[in-house]
C-alpha cells in the first residue's frame, strides 16, 4: 500500500519493510537504473552502481526492491505509454516523422536501452514479458495506427499484415547496428522508409503462402 499526500506535502509509498518512504527516491532510482542499463546492460547492472548514480545509499534501494530484476522490472513498468502518433494526412510524411522520432534522443536512449537489455530477455522470461508490453508493444502499436490511419484514406490496398509491416523497421534498424556497430540515424531511417516501408505498405498485397492462388502463375492446383 503506499499514500500520497497533496499541496505540495511529500507522496509516500510503503516500503518493503513496512515503513513508509519517501516516493520522490523512486524516481530517482528507477531513472537511474534505466540510464544505466542504456550505458553498461543488464548483465552489468549492479545495484552499487544505481546506488552511486542516484547520490544514494544502497539501503535505500534494498528498502523498496529486493534485487536486481525487481528494480528493472518496476523501472521498465514506469515508463509511459504511446509514444506521440504522427497524423499529417500522408502515410510518406507519417513513416518519416516516426524515422525522425526514433531517432531523436530519446529515441536513441530507447535503443541503447533494449540493447542493453537483449542477453537478460533471452533467458528471463518476466523482463521479457515487462519489456514487450511496457517499451515494445506502444512503439509497434504507433506504427500500426499509422498503417490503418492510411488505409482508411485509401493510401494503402487491403490485405496486408499490419503487425508484420510495424515489424519491419525494427528489424532493419536492428541489423543496421549488428553490422556496422552504430544506431541508425535519421538519414537511414527515412531511408528505410522511403525505400523500403513505403513501397511495401503502398504496393497490393501479396497473397499468403499455401493458398490456392499462389501457386506458380497464380493458377490453383487442378
Amino acid at each position: 500500500m503506499g499514500r500520497a499526500h497533496r499541496g505540495g506535502e511529500v507522496s509516500q509509498t510503503r516500503g518493503r519493510g513496512g515503513r513508509y518512504l519517501d516516493s520522490s527516491r523512486d524516481l530517482v532510482l528507477r531513472e537511474a537504473a534505466l540510464a544505466l542499463l542504456a550505458e553498461v546492460g543488464y548483465d552489468r547492472l549492479t545495484m552499487d552502481a544505481v546506488a552511486a548514480r542516484a547520490g544514494a545509499a544502497k539501503t535505500t534501494i534494498y528498502r523498496r526492491w529486493q534485487d536486481k530484476a525487481e528494480l528493472v522490472v518496476d523501472s521498465l513498468s514506469s515508463l509511459k505509454g504511446v509514444p506521440d502518433i504522427p497524423d499529417t494526412g500522408s502515410l510518406r510524411d507519417d513513416l518519416r516523422a516516426l524515422a525522425e522520432s526514433i531517432t531523436s534522443a530519446e529515441g536513441q536512449f530507447g535503443a541503447q536501452m533494449t540493447i542493453g537489455m537483449v542477453n537478460a530477455l533471452a533467458h528471463d522470461a518476466e523482463l521479457r514479458c515487462v519489456f514487450g508490453e511496457k517499451f515494445i508493444a506502444p512503439r509497434m502499436a504507433g506504427f500500426r495506427t499509422v498503417f490503418e490511419r492510411a488505409a482508411a484514406r485509401g493510401e494503402m490496398p487491403g490485405g496486408h499484415d499490419l503487425d508484420l509491416l510495424s515489424r519491419l523497421f525494427p528489424a532493419l534498424a536492428l541489423q543496421q547496428l549488428v553490422m556496422s556497430g552504430e544506431l541508425p540515424g535519421t538519414r537511414f531511417a527515412c531511408q528505410i522508409m522511403d525505400e523500403v516501408v513505403y513501397p511495401l505498405a503502398t504496393a497490393p498485397a501479396a497473397r499468403a503462402c499455401g493458398s490456392p492462388d499462389a501457386t506458380a502463375g497464380g493458377k490453383p492446383h487442378e
